[in-house]
């Protein structure tokens, strides 16, 4: 990734709802890393808006990213 951008400090969340929203910006953060062309993603928004299989498959990836941010917040556990 070219961009020097630093959006990841830590995995450290306050609540498992920033730990939602952090797994889903880290999903987002990764497919623009692989698809450098915005409007390329931009077109290819559409193919997969309409794909429930593509869709399951988004949500498996920010399921995983959750899971990791999960563990590195010890579950969330007082």
């Amino acid at each position: 990734m070219q961009n020097s951008e630093i959006y990841l400090e830590s995995l450290i969340t306050s609540t498992p709802q920033e730990g939602t929203d952090l797994a889903i910006k880290l999903a987002r953060k990764s497919i623009a890393a692989i698809q450098t062309d915005l409007e390329t993603r931009k077109n290819l928004r559409g193919n997969y808006a309409q794909d429930t299989t593509q869709l399951i498959a988004s949500a498996q990836v920010i399921a995983v990213e959750f899971q990791t941010i999960a563990m590195a917040n010890n579950y969330w556990k007082p």
